[in-house]
């Protein structure tokens, strides 16, 4: 009986991170756009095959790159 119990448990556990992982798909989606959209700018400017690959890199952070901009405007 305890077994059962245990599966019914793991089963539970299951629908509950799988509700938890569920959400965010337009948030990915703008991410991916920007992604792409940054790293055709950066790779697009480049001048040498090194300043494509640091631009593909700053591609990849931009995001944080903002964001630190930002607060550093705001004096935050």
């Amino acid at each position: 009986m305890s077994e059962k119990n245990e599966n019914m448990n793991d089963k539970e556990d299951c629908k509950k991170d799988k509700k938890w992982r569920k959400g965010g798909g337009a948030s990915n989606a703008v991410y991916g756009l920007g992604l792409i959209g940054a790293a055709v700018y950066f790779i697009q400017h480049a001048a040498t095959f090194g300043a494509g690959v640091i631009g593909f890199l700053k591609a990849l952070v931009w995001p944080a790159i903002l964001i630190y901009k930002l607060l550093e405007l705001l004096r935050m």
